[in-house]
Parts: C-alpha cells; structure tokens; sequence
C-alpha cells in the first residue's frame, strides 16, 4: 500500500473506496475496508504485521466502505457514527448493497469467489458497529491521536479522521481527488459546510474517499464541483426543463474520469447527479438511494 507517512499507508487503486491504516505504539487503526475480497483480507494481513489491530473506522455507510469489514471480524472494535450504523448494509427497494458487492466478484475479483459469503452467513455478522458515536469523537491509540468529525454531506453520518500526529485528514467521500463526484442523496449545503470545517485542519496530506492522495487545495475543486452541478441543475430548473430532459443535457462528464473500475458508470453518474439534484430543487420530494458504491 502507499506510504503517505512514516505511519500512514492507503490504497488508491483498487475499486471502491481508498481504505487505509496508520501504525501507532499501541497496533493499528484501519480507516475503511475494502469491498473486495482478496484486498481485504491481504489488507488485513499487512496491516496486522504492524501491530494487533485496535479500531476498524467506516467514514459512511456506502458498501465500498464497510463491505470488507466482514473480513476484519474479531480485530478491533469497529468505530460508527450514528448515521452509519443506522443505514449499515440497508437494504432497500431501490438498493441491495450485498447484491451490488456480489456483482463485483466475477468482473474484478473472481479470485475473492472462494471467500464470498452467502447472503445468510453475511448477515449473520456483518462485522457493524460496537462502538457508535454522535456529534464527534476522539480517540488515543499509543501516542496517536484520532479526532473523528462530523461532516455530513455526502451522506448523513459522513466522518472525516483528522489524525494531527501525522498531519494528515482521512476524508471519505466528502472529497473525490480527480474522479467523477458522485452526488446521490447528498447535502450540498452540508457537504460545503463540511470541506470548511476540513480546511480549518492542520495538515499537510490530505486523503480523499476516492482518487489520488493530495492535499487541502483539493477542497477548492470539490466545493467548485457541487456549485458548477448546483448551478447547471439550477438554470435547467430556471429554463423549465423536465426532469428527464435535465438528466439527459445537464453533464460534466468531460471534466474528469471516474474513479478505478468503474469507467462504464460515466453516464449513470451524470443521469443520476443531474436527477437527484432536480428533484432537490424543485421540492419533488426526497430522492432515493441509488444503486452504485460509492
């Protein structure tokens, strides 16, 4: 995995989310899990020759984040805010999160097949939450402090992991570093408050939910992503388009790739961003949950 510091180690080129760990004098702190099984599990052996590992932390409750937490069981106490633990693994009409993870196996894991639970033994223990906050929390491991922040927007129980000791911020998705932004049920207005309360971080390294490790300048294309889709959706809404014709004009698909595996899913993200947001702004009633993994 990347060394981003002498302590902190992230992987940005698998499928899903960045998961993450940081070594401290008393073991190890994972920072999301990743949703395929072989990187899992060889996650999980990398970061345990570093120490025994103490907290598994999911930032949100996207399957991309908190699939590969079932490969983590009986290794740490597993850390959620409040709105994770509330949606962890959901299943709903419109979304079956264990169906989505298994849909991945043949494509970009068919090695991880052989350790791909059924759905019954999944849920069994899916490895959720046993300590779970509200508001922030702070957390010491050996000399390493883990300042938990709140930061909806992206989701509602949306943490970032400010980590002061090695100047460094685990985002989650409240920053995507030169990917595709993916809206679905977000909070813009959260999501702005939000990178603020991250710029006023201490901190060299900056790393995001999806993409390139980078730093806090990234804030400033995020919160100028959320208010170019804003302002397209706006205008269309101004002009009396439908919801479908703004799904279909309204797109920034030229911007910037999406992030690793998932190049076939451009068009989903546009259709789906440009929709979510219209229905936000024209009070059309509260958008569903989308079948994606991010």
């Amino acid at each position: 995995m990347e060394q981003v510091t002498r302590n902190v180690r992230t992987e940005t080129r698998w499928r899903g989310c960045n998961p993450s760990y940081v070594i401290t004098s008393d073991g190890v702190v994972v920072i999301d899990t990743p949703q395929l099984p072989t990187r899992a599990i060889a996650m999980r052996r990398e970061a345990e020759s570093c120490g025994p590992i103490r907290y598994v932390i999911n930032t949100e409750h996207h399957v991309d984040h908190i699939f590969g937490n079932y490969y983590f069981k009986g290794s740490g106490a597993v850390v959620h805010h409040q709105g994770v633990y509330d949606n962890f693994m959901t299943v709903y009409p419109e979304l079956d999160p264990f169906a989505y993870a298994a849909e991945a196996i043949p494509t970009d894991d068919p090695e991880g097949a052989a350790s791909f639970p059924d759905r019954e033994e999944y849920y069994r223990d899916p490895n959720k939450g046993t300590v779970v906050f509200s508001g922030d929390l702070t957390l010491r491991v050996g000399q390493h402090t883990f300042e938990l922040l709140h930061t909806p927007g992206h989701t509602p129980g949306q943490i970032a992991v400010y980590v002061p000791d090695e100047r460094v911020v685990f985002t989650g998705d409240t920053v995507f570093s030169q990917c595709q932004t993916w809206l679905m049920t977000s909070d813009v207005d959260q999501w702005l408050s939000a990178l603020d309360r991250i710029r006023s971080l201490d901190v060299d390294r900056l790393v995001p939910g999806h993409g390139p490790v980078t730093d806090l300048l990234s804030l400033d294309c995020q919160r100028a992503t959320l208010l170019e889709w804003t302002a397209a959706v706006a205008v269309a809404v101004a002009k009396g388009w439908s919801r479908d014709e703004t799904a279909a004009r309204v797109t920034f698909a030229d911007r910037c790739p999406v992030d690793v595996g998932q190049s076939h899913m451009m068009q989903y993200i546009q259709t789906l961003n440009a929709g979510s947001l219209w229905d936000k702004l024209t009070s059309a009633g509260p958008v569903k949950e989308e079948a994606n993994d991010q």
